[in-house]
């Protein structure tokens, strides 16, 4: 028997354990399925990215990858027809939109007594999974990781052996492959299962063991970067816990961590699929904001005349990432320097990087913005001075992605107001004041609050 294995969000051949359930049934037509509904909105970086991996992908299937493009209610149904497949295996999608589509499909198939089969989750614990003593949600980090330690998660899946893949006589001339958009000079990093691996291998030989410090330092090649990798599943964080497993520095316990934030933030927008627009704490939603305007593209475009957030700025329209130190202070600018609503963030944000993760993204700019799960609140305000000058400290970060300040030795590139010559290479000068535009911020806070 033929059955289909719909690849979405688990562009991988390893740790697959819906490809174990198709290959159980027998011969395996390998699908992707162009959804208009998250294609459109996808920005030019995120789609490069994706077909990258696509190919990459079908490069490992020998070329059997079927690719079409339309609703997936209407595709994965006549492509399971045609070849009479009476099951479409896929890995459970825990994100609202992928939640309906599934729901959808899964409609689809059964009229024609076909069948939907959903294994396995992309994160190491399936949202919806983990419960307080009460058996309501988690609504904060701390106990949540608790929990999600004491659960454990199950180790890396077997390999299924030789897989027969087949195609369907359609679609398998590339005829149905978008186009891939121009990204002008911005670069992406190899895509695909085998990159996402090797980039690993080499974060765990020459990182890992400072992970815990150099984290949060831009100027220094300390994080793994492969959240693109897990976000379109080219590697399963169950994979690299079981890595994990058995080091004892406290960089191996810290990386771990940060893979239960995104467990974290899945399970929210699993309870709370509205947060991803809405205020997860609905008393802030009466803060008063600016509507994006001019400085809004100052920010967007890296030309505040705060070195750090220009750095950070342009350092996601260069390469589709930002360190994740730096988003916060981008982020936290924006909020509470500029008084534009996180939401505005969020999609640009959405727009430019490789790893836009809806739970991930819109949660972090809850976070900054002092109305998500985070106890600490909106007064919680980050000056980019002090930041940059904390976290890049010699200044080869700004100076990287900022070549008017390139001039500028040492710190002294987070202060060219201060240099006579910080602004002979046509530097902006700053937008606003930001101890001003601090107390401006804790001013409307304070009224919202009574």
């Amino acid at each position: 028997m033929t059955s289909v294995l719909w690849f979405r969000r688990d562009l991988r051949l390893s740790d697959h354990p819906a490809l174990l359930a198709a290959a159980a049934d027998g011969d395996v037509l390998p699908l992707f399925v162009i959804d208009p509904a998250l294609w459109g909105p996808s920005g030019d970086v995120r789609r490069t990215y994706l077909l990258r991996s696509l190919r990459s992908l079908d490069a490992a299937l020998g070329g059997a990858l079927v690719v079409e493009r339309g609703d997936p209610a209407v595709v994965v149904d006549r492509v399971a027809a045609r070849i009479g497949a009476s099951r479409v295996h896929v890995t459970a999608d825990a994100g609202p939109l992928g939640r309906r589509r599934d729901d959808a499909v899964g409609r689809a198939l059964a009229a024609g007594g076909r069948e939907l089969v959903r294994t396995g989750t992309p994160y190491a614990i399936g949202p919806g999974t983990l419960r307080t003593g009460s058996g309501s949600p988690f609504q904060v980090f701390t106990p949540f990781s608790r929990a999600w330690r004491a659960h454990g998660w199950p180790a890396p899946a077997d390999s299924p052996g030789a897989v027969r893949w087949v195609g369907d006589g359609e679609g398998v001339d590339g005829g149905h492959w978008p186009d891939e958009p121009d990204l002008g000079g911005l670069t992406l990093p190899e895509a695909g299962e085998d990159a996402a691996h090797e980039r690993w291998h080499r974060f765990l030989d020459h990182a890992l063991a400072d992970y815990d410090g150099d984290r949060d330092r831009p100027d220094r090649d300390g994080t793994s970067q492969l959240s693109h990798a897990l976000k379109w599943g080219e590697l399963h964080p169950r994979t690299l816990l079981a890595a994990l497993r058995g080091q004892s520095s406290k960089g191996a316990e810290t990386y771990a961590t940060e893979l239960c934030w995104r467990d974290f933030y899945a399970d929210v927008l699993w309870h709370r699929p509205d947060s991803a627009r809405e205020y997860y704490k609905p008393q802030l939603a009466g803060l008063r904001y600016a509507e994006p305007g001019e400085q809004f593209r100052a920010w967007a475009e890296g030309r505040t005349g705060f070195p750090i957030v220009d750095a950070g700025m342009r350092q996601m329209r260069a390469v589709g990432w930002v360190h994740n130190r730096v988003r916060m202070i981008t982020a936290s600018f924006l909020v509470k320097d500029l008084h534009v609503e996180w939401q505005h963030g969020g999609r640009e944000f959405m727009h430019w990087l490789r790893d836009a993760d809806l739970a991930s993204n819109m949660h972090g700019w809850q976070w900054v913005a002092g109305s998500g799960t985070d106890a600490s609140p909106f007064f919680r305000v980050f000056n980019p001075v002090t930041q940059g000058q904390r976290f890049d400290p010699d200044g080869d970060y700004v100076r990287r992605f900022v070549p008017e300040l390139r001039h500028l030795p040492g710190k002294s590139v987070h202060t060219p107001w201060e240099a006579a010559d910080g602004y002979a290479h046509g530097y902006p000068e700053r937008i606003v004041d930001h101890a001003h535009e601090r107390e401006v911020a804790l001013a409307e806070y304070a009224r919202v609050r009574g």
